[in-house]
């Protein structure tokens, strides 16, 4: 055992973790990450956000070979899915993007430690070496940033082969013949899309009686109507009390959410996608007596400090949005302030993606919110089938939504379905973190043709005055 003094060290090398600790090293700050995954880049990079994104560009493009090609006058003979070589692909990319962080690692002159880290006392991290024996890093700070795990399912249990979570359903090495999927979330209806796209068929249970639950609901009906439409199939309402295998098959037990009769469906592949919680094992937190919540969450003031000075967290692991993003953003601001700076972070313009397609985007509030709020409010909306750029390469479906006070103008919410979602959100995103007006997106000019326009029409909209509906 040998020890160790730095500045930092970054317990995670997950977004949160690994953007933090480069941030870190740009300060100035002697900083150390430590992760014990075998790659970084966390749950998000090899497991979560880019091999779905990996998996959900294939299969849209083997969907679009498949029924929209002939739209195009491109003649398709022959088509054939080759999975493993889609697999492949989407390794490929994991791999890339982890080796590319170690650059940057090196780059930045941060410390990679590959291990498992402990916290036995303020100011000091035990780490577990992946190659065997035991390191202690003395720090000066220490910042947690050990991400979040499937929420299991109580009756249903897990083997990452017929009942799987995200980390299964991103592997299969067939695609099954019917696919229930439990939870109708971000991860539910994402890696529900590109099983039903390669040609599975797909049922999504959910507890309660919408998709999406805290996107705007207008929108998250649309959405339903969509991918219903694409043919994936609802059973809202509905809870899953047990599941059971038997002869290559998975038997679930279901009941209505409100109470009722218990009913069976069978599927060949059970995904569990009901959420995700904090994943803190073994860290010694309660040894230490850092505080955290009845749901696991480690209680942090607005310097991402915890209960015990000098011990820091962020991410998943703390409250608020469990979000990649959100995460980078919590590490930044972390390392600015133990490095002396003023830095801050909003949760209410933490945008949201379902990167469906069309996607799914939104920020700030939704129309319950601030219906729930009392806010007075005025709603301006356009849909993409009015776009010329979404007629021009054939993706109408959806509409954007902004919400904007009533008095003051100020855009209070924007909420899309369509194209491109994620990527137009951005604007929307820029005005608000500038307290900007719906009349500040309806000034500014934007490109013809493109999906932006919808944006800025829906801001005209907000005032009763849209162009082109």
């Amino acid at each position: 055992m040998s020890d160790t003094q730095y500045d930092l060290v970054v317990i995670g090398g997950g977004p949160g973790g690994y953007v933090a600790a480069i941030r870190a090293a740009q300060l100035g700050l002697k900083t150390a990450c430590v992760e014990g995954r075998g790659a970084l880049g966390g749950t998000c990079l090899n497991i979560g956000c880019i091999p779905s994104k990996a998996l959900l560009q294939s299969s849209e493009k083997y969907s679009d070979a498949a029924k929209h090609f002939a739209e195009h006058g491109i003649t398709v003979k022959g088509l054939g899915l080759d999975l493993p070589a889609m697999m492949g692909r989407k390794d490929k990319v994991v791999k890339d993007l982890t080796t590319g962080i170690e650059f940057l690692f090196k780059k930045n002159k941060v410390d990679y430690i590959r291990g498992w880290g402990a916290i036995p006392a303020a100011g000091s991290v035990k780490v577990a070496l992946s190659d065997g024996g035991e390191q202690l890093l003395n720090a000066k700070s220490i910042l947690i940033a050990t991400g979040s795990e499937s929420t299991p399912l109580p009756g249903v249990d897990t083997d990452e082969q017929q009942v799987v979570t995200s980390t299964g359903a991103l592997s299969l090495d067939q695609v099954p013949g019917h696919m229930v999927v439990i939870g109708a979330g971000v991860i539910g209806l994402e890696m529900g899309s590109v099983w039903s796209r390669l040609g599975a068929e797909v049922t999504v249970v959910e507890f309660l009686d919408r998709i999406l639950p805290g996107m705007d609901a207008e929108i998250a009906k649309q959405t339903q109507r969509v991918l219903t439409k694409q043919g994936l199939k609802f059973k809202l309402g509905t809870k899953v009390t047990a599941a059971a295998k038997a002869n290559g098959a998975v038997t679930l037990t279901l009941e209505p959410a409100k109470g009722g009769d218990a009913e069976e469906m069978k599927a060949d592949v059970v995904l569990v996608a009901i959420g995700r919680r904090p994943f803190t094992e073994g860290l010694g937190l309660k040894e230490l007596g850092v505080a955290m919540d009845n749901r696991g969450f480690i209680q942090v003031d607005k310097h991402f400090q915890t209960s015990v000075p000098g011990i820091y967290a962020i991410g998943d692991c703390v409250p608020g949005p469990m979000l990649a993003h959100k995460a980078e953003e919590d590490g930044v601001v972390a390392v600015e302030g133990m490095a002396g700076q003023a830095s801050h972070i909003d949760y209410n313009l933490v945008p949201g993606v379902v990167y469906t397609w069309p996607e799914v985007a939104g920020v700030g509030k939704t129309e319950e919110q601030l219906k729930e709020e009392g806010v007075d409010y005025r709603v301006g909306k356009f849909p993409f089938t009015a776009n010329s750029r979404a007629r021009a390469v054939g993706d109408t479906d959806g509409l954007v939504k902004i919400l904007a006070d009533k008095r003051t103008d100020r855009v209070l919410g924007v909420h899309i379905l369509g194209p491109l979602a994620g990527d137009i959100l951005a604007e929307a995103v820029t005005i608000m973190e500038f307290g900007g007006s719906a009349e500040d997106i309806a000034r500014t000019c934007h490109s013809h043709p493109g999906m932006g326009e919808a944006v800025k029409e829906a801001a005209l909209a907000v005032d009763g005055r849209p162009i082109h509906i």
